[in-house]
């Protein structure tokens, strides 16, 4: 008797502190109660039960409600994008510092405090969604500023150059990084394979893999259009132009270590830093900083300045605005996810240039967005322009825009019909020689990359060795390291010859793959 009521003491104690412990935690119910709907609008009168026939008998086709959920769940995901898949995104803010009319006739520029509305998406660029944020990848930093002339996009990353120069090679630099075919494993023995074959990959490895491939935040880091554009004012004059967003939070990075320890803590601790800031009103902010060459400037360099794995050294950056990220989207997947930037929606003033990676990036990143979500994602409010749409392209999967007029057509003498504006057409460029398929003429592989790794401090330098050999160390093919540490080594001998003795090749096989390198036909190269 005294176990008995001991048990039924202990298990009274136990329902009164579960039932405490509830009513504790439980929010009280303030807000009334929305109905519950069918997609159409017609209230649910079941969430709970299928329709059966009988106690036992089998579900009934006619359960709409049911039908339409698992019909509607079967359909919620949308192609994964092929890089940038994993990203985190916000809305802001731009303000210009002034009249930037001398350089460009964009008018979001044309006056000193003009605002306009802008969204951020970062990412990580080769890792798949749901990943750790803080693995070693470059980062996406894509601006999308919703101008009264249409919307620009600044598709850019969180580091200044890129791996490969020219777009033909972008499918199968994508494909190497990504994991193989048969294991499903991103493999350093399939990305160096690549890269042995691209030397100007050289510049940005160095990037890739010091502890800027590892931020600390998105906050704290800078971000960077890459290719060069052009600006053109009203008088027809051009300039060429590179884009930088300055963090005006400061810098921060992690070691390998430090972001494994971050990661392991929240694997998604870039997109919880982001939020929680804005959220407690420390909105993020970056100054819009830019470049300009003058057309007749471009020979002046040892490089070729519209090669997207350079950057500009010694030419002057003029500071032109500010954005600030100050709320966060009421739904991760309608914005987010379904936000669609590419490099060629631009505004009057702003044109794409010759570099070949960003020409072959003006057709791809759009044609993306429309495998992902449709002929007319433009449509969905996060890519929707705050400028009037007034465009003859009609019809087509989920077409929800509202088209009264009977002429889809131009030209036409009718009333009201669209006329195109010769105030908005692109420049006039010169040409050149004759119909070419070669590399560009200034390589210069490794000026930059050595130019780099000397001003490194000597933490950062080990950092990056340890990296850079952390990775390649584990590739089996001997040639393929001899060629990577060739590579490094003629951008800057120590680092080459450090990184030889810590993945295990001699300075002899290096030497002579340098040498043989250099008798390899230039239009190959």
């Amino acid at each position: 008797m005294n176990l008995k009521r001991s048990v039924l003491s202990a298990v009274a104690a136990l329902a009164t502190t579960s039932a405490f412990a509830q009513e504790s935690v439980t929010p009280p119910v303030t807000a009334p109660r929305v109905p519950l709907t069918e997609d159409g609008g017609q209230p649910v009168g079941n969430n709970q039960h299928s329709r059966t026939a009988g106690e036992r008998g089998p579900v009934l086709l006619d359960n709409f409600h049911l039908i339409q959920k698992l019909a509607r769940f079967d359909r919620e995901r949308i192609p994964e994008r092929v890089v940038h898949a994993r990203g985190v995104g916000a809305h802001g803010e731009f303000v210009s510092y002034g009249n930037f009319s001398e350089f460009t006739k964009a008018k979001l520029l044309s006056e000193k405090g003009k605002k306009t509305a802008a969204f951020v998406r970062f990412s990580t660029v080769i890792h798949p969604n749901g990943s750790p944020e803080q693995l070693r990848d470059p980062r996406g930093f894509a601006v999308k500023l919703y101008t009264e002339e249409g919307n620009w996009d600044i598709v850019g990353n969180n580091l200044p150059v890129f791996f490969i120069r020219d777009a033909m090679k972008f499918p199968d630099m994508v494909h190497s990084l990504k994991p193989s075919p048969v294991t499903n494993q991103q493999d350093p023995n399939r990305f160096f394979d690549f890269f042995s074959h691209v030397p100007e990959a050289t510049h940005m490895l160095t990037f890739v893999f010091s502890d800027q491939g590892t931020p600390k935040n998105l906050r704290q880091m800078d971000g960077f259009g890459v290719h060069a554009f052009k600006w053109v004012n009203a008088q027809g004059d051009v300039h060429y132009v590179k884009f930088t967003w300055h963090s005006l939070q400061g810098h921060a990075t992690d070691t390998a270590a430090e972001a494994a320890t971050a990661s392991a803590a929240n694997h998604s601790g870039h997109s919880a830093d982001l939020y929680d800031a804005i959220r407690k009103g420390e909105f993020p902010s970056w100054e819009l900083r830019v470049q300009l060459l003058k057309p007749s400037d471009l020979e002046k360099f040892e490089f070729d300045p519209l090669d997207a794995t350079k950057v500009w050294p010694n030419v002057p950056e003029i500071k032109v605005g500010k954005l600030t990220l100050n709320r966060v989207p009421d739904n991760f997947f309608q914005f987010t996810e379904q936000a669609a930037f590419s490099p060629g929606m631009v505004v009057p003033g702003v044109e794409p240039s010759e570099d070949r990676l960003l020409q072959g990036r003006l057709f791809s990143y759009a044609d993306t967005q429309r495998y992902r979500m449709g002929a007319n994602y433009l449509m969905l409010p996060v890519n929707r322009p705050y400028a009037a749409v007034h465009s003859n392209n009609q019809d087509g999967s989920m077409n929800f825009g509202q088209t009264a007029s009977d002429v889809n057509y131009e030209p036409s003498r009718t009333n009201g019909s669209r006329r195109d504006d010769a105030e908005a057409e692109y420049s006039k460029a010169p040409l050149t020689g004759g119909i070419q398929q070669q590399r560009i003429r200034k390589t210069d592989n490794f000026r930059q990359a050595g130019d780099r790794l000397r001003a490194m401090s000597k933490s950062e330098h080990a950092n990056f060795l340890a990296n850079l050999a952390g990775d390649l160390g584990k590739v089996r093919d001997v040639q393929t390291r001899i060629i990577m540490v060739s590579y490094f080594f003629q951008a800057d001998p120590a680092t080459g010859e450090a990184l030889a003795k810590a993945v295990d090749v001699s300075m002899e096989a290096v030497h002579a793959a340098v040498v043989a390198q250099a008798m390899q036909p230039t239009s190959r190269r």
